[in-house]
């Protein structure tokens, strides 16, 4: 009798996940609303040493005044070869030293021709903006058996170095058939909904999918700054910060990312 209940419960179980896959859409293209979260505390511990008593005095001052988490919030634009990556404007920027590192904000707005691999960003680089025209990022997934479910779609995870250092955790779906996602993470077989950098304690993650068509017009290149590629960006960058030390290095990694 058990066995037989078992076996039935199986079926019925079958038979739900046929329907909801039957009544699942596939949406080729939409808005998709997502969440940079920044552990705070984690990235300045990083940029001070237990010797330096004035770092240390700042962060102690930063904690008093500002949360551990910084969040972000930012926009996908998506069509099924196209995407536009928009950084909303931070609704409480802080004014303190270690707050406000291109490494804790967003300085990119990314516009990807999937078709083309071809990609636009307006960079902005401290007080100045850069038009960056380049191809899209080769990144080499290894798509692994994990499963988690975001903003409602069920994803799969991969993982990736990135730019020779940076270890990355992606979470993406099929069930939106567009190779793009947040910042520069594209290349897997759908939409990335979330995006982990364990060893930099920065992660994206969406919160909310809308399926509706996107009028031409909405995504379109950024137009507006100084003209580059990414071989022209780091040797402006390079020249910039050549004395800034461990600083540099720190603000490099992220104004290339």
């Amino acid at each position: 009798m058990m066995k037989k209940l078992i076996k039935m419960l199986l079926v019925l179980q079958a038979i739900s996940y046929t329907v909801a896959a039957q009544n699942a859409r596939f949406p080729a293209e939409g808005v998709i609303e997502f969440e940079r979260n920044t552990n705070m505390y984690a990235v300045i511990q990083k940029k001070i040493k237990s010797d330096n008593e004035f770092g240390a005095r700042i962060f102690e001052e930063y904690k008093k005044a500002n949360p551990q988490f910084k969040i972000l919030k930012s926009t996908l634009y998506f069509s099924k070869d196209k995407t536009l990556f928009k950084p909303t404007e931070d609704a409480n920027p802080t004014s303190s030293y270690y707050g406000s590192g291109p490494d804790v904000t967003q300085i990119n707005t990314i516009y990807a021709d999937l078709k083309t691999k071809q990609q636009t960003t307006r960079k902005t680089v401290f007080e100045d903006n850069f038009l960056v025209k380049d191809s899209i990022r080769a990144i080499n997934w290894k798509i692994t058996s994990e499963t988690r479910e975001i903003a409602g779609y069920m994803c799969r995870r991969a993982n990736a170095i990135v730019m020779d250092s940076i270890y990355v955790v992606a979470f993406y779906t099929d069930q939106i058939p567009v190779s793009g996602g947040p910042e520069s993470f594209t290349g897997l077989p759908g939409m990335i909904l979330g995006v982990a950098l364990p060893h930099d304690n920065i992660s994206w993650f969406a919160k909310t999918v809308t399926d509706k068509p996107i009028d031409a017009p909405v995504i379109i290149p950024p137009s507006k700054g100084k003209p580059t590629d990414n071989k022209g960006l780091l040797v402006i960058i390079n020249n910039a910060m050549k004395d800034w030390g461990e600083y540099g290095k720190a603000y490099l990694k992220a104004l290339m990312f």
